[in-house]
């Protein structure tokens, strides 16, 4: 398996100054993808969150709105 380097040869590339930047009004170099990025994830699911962990995590802040309000009123009074 060989190893393909992402990055452009400054030498080879045209466009770019002595230090490897871009002239302005020059477009910079494409990058390339990179074929050793990893395999494809098939096994995560692509629906959304279940019912039961999204529930407690609205009745959650649900409490603490309750809370602070609750705490808002006892502070006028």
């Amino acid at each position: 398996m060989t190893h393909v380097n992402p990055d452009p040869e400054p030498e080879r590339t045209t466009g770019l100054e002595p230090g490897g930047s871009v002239p302005p009004g020059e477009t910079p170099p494409a990058e390339s993808s990179m074929p050793e990025a990893g395999p494809r994830e098939t096994h995560n699911p692509t629906k959304g969150w279940s019912k039961a962990p999204l529930t407690l995590i609205l009745g959650l802040v649900v409490l603490i709105a309750a809370f602070f309000l609750v705490y808002a009123l006892v502070l006028i009074l």
